[in-house]
């Protein structure tokens, strides 16, 4: 899916996703003795009505809020999420699903999971898990996840009506480690152009980089695509482990500073056969953080090309302190700056709303000389936050991006093409240049799902222009050839007319 349209995501995964510079991880040494501890102490003790139960947490936001806008505290009931999104794995039978007509549908087993192994499909629907009736009884996502999730080494039994076979299937699976992948998708564009889309940057990502620029590199690669879009960033070892790979020895890759902060340089520090490689690095509004590392490296050292959008502006280093109770504090504690000495972090003096909506309402034409920086080889480029790229890729305006928005909110493009995957499955194997007849009857496909919408939403077709329904009937494609075949034909269509891809080939 393409997220350029969904402005309302970069808040939040800027607010939560975002842990470079994790430093250190040490346990609280706050004295109990201080003046706030003293006086929530004696609230919790002689105040006379009962306490919310959430009131040290409204306290310490009410602290930390206008700190910056990346200072942040996460509840101990939410830091084992966001570590399992970082860390890159947790314990399960290894599924993506969707519910659909209140049912548990399975969208595709995860690759070398439990699932996967025991032959589970693409389309199955899950009836019971442990002889407990799942289907038709209202069943959200929480509750799946809490059925699915457990231990490693744990027991699910389940049962699957699968289309076309009358009798319930039954596995029993053993639950394991699921992996997380930080890479969506690496393959060859064409027979010398490879192509990696990275959508965070988490523990595993150095290890899924290296193990994806090694089979494009054994598969003729002379060019690569490293696409950073939407991509909000993450641990700063992994940018710069990547850095390593793509830049000459003794480089800088990034440098930080702060307060309390002496200046602190990063170099590369070992060569590597990427090094002789055509390097393009697709940037835009919601490329933040570890994504502006790379790209301000790559640009700073005339290494490559930055193709897109002017990035977020995300050049604040996190420092994560763990509470006793499991608790945590992100706290900014210096900055980023790319090798030419421009800070990556936009100016953040206005609220939090107006910061986080910045980039959309920015104007990158003009830039006065006061932020004028020299790469390497003496080009200039700009400061004043964010990547400012080599080559701009100007937002598609045709589009009503609010009626977009809308629809992939909602669901409707995943959910209507699980559905049409499901039905016609079969028939569509059996078609031979079956991806080729998907592109044929792609106008009777979308007008299968305005028929499919207007359950919900009467009034969208007739607000579709060209532009919008071209785009649409594209997303629907490819999530239908990705339920029935695989993620890389999913990216083989929406790639085939990308802008920035477009730009890419030709620099």
């Amino acid at each position: 899916m393409n997220n350029k349209f969904q402005p309302l995501i970069f808040s939040v995964i800027l607010i939560m996703g975002i842990l470079i510079g994790k430093n250190f991880n040490q346990e609280s040494n706050i004295s109990t003795n201080d003046k706030i501890n003293s006086i929530l102490n004696l609230i919790n003790t002689h105040y006379v009505d009962s306490i919310n139960e959430n009131f040290e947490e409204e306290v310490i936001n009410s602290i930390i809020k206008d700190l910056d806008p990346h200072t942040s505290y996460i509840s101990t009931k939410n830091y084992q999420n966001v570590e399992e999104s970082m860390l890159g794995g947790f314990s399960g039978i290894g599924i993506e699903f969707n519910i659909i007509n209140d049912t548990i549908v399975v969208v595709s087993p995860i690759n070398g999971g439990p699932s996967e192994k025991l032959g589970i499909k693409s389309g199955d629907r899950i009836v019971f898990v442990d002889s407990i009736n799942v289907a038709g009884i209202g069943i959200e996502n929480k509750d799946v996840i809490k059925k699915l999730r457990g231990e490693k080494g744990t027991k699910v039994s389940v049962k699957i009506k699968r289309r076309g076979i009358a009798e319930l299937l039954d596995f029993n699976i053993v639950r394991n480690t699921i992996p997380i992948n930080s890479i969506d998708i690496s393959l060859m564009l064409n027979d010398t152009i490879g192509f990696i889309k990275i959508n965070r940057f988490s523990a595993k990502t150095t290890a899924e980089f290296n193990k994806a620029s090694d089979n494009l590199l054994s598969s003729g690669m002379e060019k690569l695509i490293i696409d950073l879009r939407d991509n909000p960033g993450g641990y700063l070892s992994a940018a710069v482990n990547i850095c390593d790979k793509l830049l000459n020895k003794g480089e800088l890759i990034v440098y930080t500073q702060g307060r309390m902060r002496d200046k602190n340089e990063i170099f590369s520090r070992r060569t590597h056969k990427l090094e002789k490689i055509k390097v393009v690095v697709l940037i835009n509004e919601g490329s933040a953080s570890a994504s502006e590392i790379i790209a301000g490296a790559i640009q700073d050292n005339d290494r490559g090309t930055i193709i897109g959008r002017r990035s977020f502006g995300k050049g604040l280093v996190q420092e994560e302190i763990k509470m006793n109770d499991g608790s945590a504090i992100r706290l900014t504690t210096q900055r980023y700056y790319t090798p030419s000495g421009r800070s990556i972090q936009k100016n953040y003096e206005k609220n939090n709303e107006e910061y986080f909506l910045e980039q959309f309402q920015r104007n990158d034409t003009i830039f006065p000389d006061s932020l004028k920086y020299k790469t390497k080889k003496g080009r200039i480029v700009y400061g004043g936050g964010g990547i400012k790229p080599d080559i701009n890729v100007s937002r598609d305006t045709l589009l009503n991006v609010r009626i977009i928005n809308k629809i992939i909110i909602n669901g409707w493009i995943r959910d209507f093409s699980m559905q049409y995957s499901d039905e016609n499955r079969n028939n569509i194997f059996n078609i031979p240049n079956s991806k080729e007849y998907l592109n044929r009857i792609q106008k009777i496909i979308f007008n299968q799902f305005i028929n499919y919408i207007a359950r919900f939403d009467n009034n969208i077709a007739e607000n579709l222009k060209k532009n919008d329904i071209e785009f649409l009937e594209k997303q629907i494609i490819a999530n239908i050839a990705r339920n029935i075949w695989s993620n890389e034909d999913y990216y083989q269509i929406i790639l085939e007319n990308d802008k920035f891809i477009l730009e890419a080939y030709n620099n």
